[in-house]
């Protein structure tokens, strides 16, 4: 490593370098591009970014349950989250309904299996009244997502 300090290399050399002589650096630099990315992001952006962690995180919960989509990706976006400005407990609540909703639909839907063996009902029954729920959460996914004084309020009005 000390030798790339000490010539002049291109980018591929130094890409390269850095691929094979210290493999988590691809780890390094993915962070440091969403964080000095993110900072000449607008307000558009930033709502934009979060519709697509709503997508990515509702997609994860359809297949994962939330403790392993949390440990598996929540350190991977959180310096995106940190470097936009988005605040880490809204983030977890979006992060959290998500989940909630995800685990509630096809093709893995735990939460659904659950409340079926529960109600000793079929799936199918289960499904369609289950259908005004999730509507009601996607609600209130949106509300929380799009107006963040609805999940801080309390927050920065006792703790900060």
């Amino acid at each position: 490593m000390t030798r790339l300090l000490y010539t002049d290399a291109t980018p591929e050399a130094l890409s390269h370098a850095l691929a094979t002589g210290w493999p988590s650096a691809a780890v390094l630099s993915a962070e440091a591009g969403a964080i000095f990315g993110a900072h000449g992001m607008g307000f558009e952006a930033i709502l934009r970014n979060l519709a697509l962690l709503n997508v990515l995180f509702l997609f994860l919960g359809m297949f994962l349950h939330s403790a392993a989509a949390i440990i598996l990706v929540i350190p991977i976006v959180m310096p995106l989250v940190r470097s936009v400005g988005i605040d880490p407990v809204h983030f977890g609540l979006i992060v959290t309904i998500n989940l909630g909703i995800g685990q509630q639909t096809p093709p893995v839907a735990s939460v659904l299996m659950v409340a079926s063996s529960i109600a000793k009902s079929s799936v199918w029954d289960v499904s369609k009244v289950n259908i005004w729920f999730i509507g009601v959460l996607v609600a209130v996914l949106m509300l929380v997502t799009y107006v963040p004084m609805t999940s801080l309020g309390l927050v920065e009005m006792f703790y900060r």
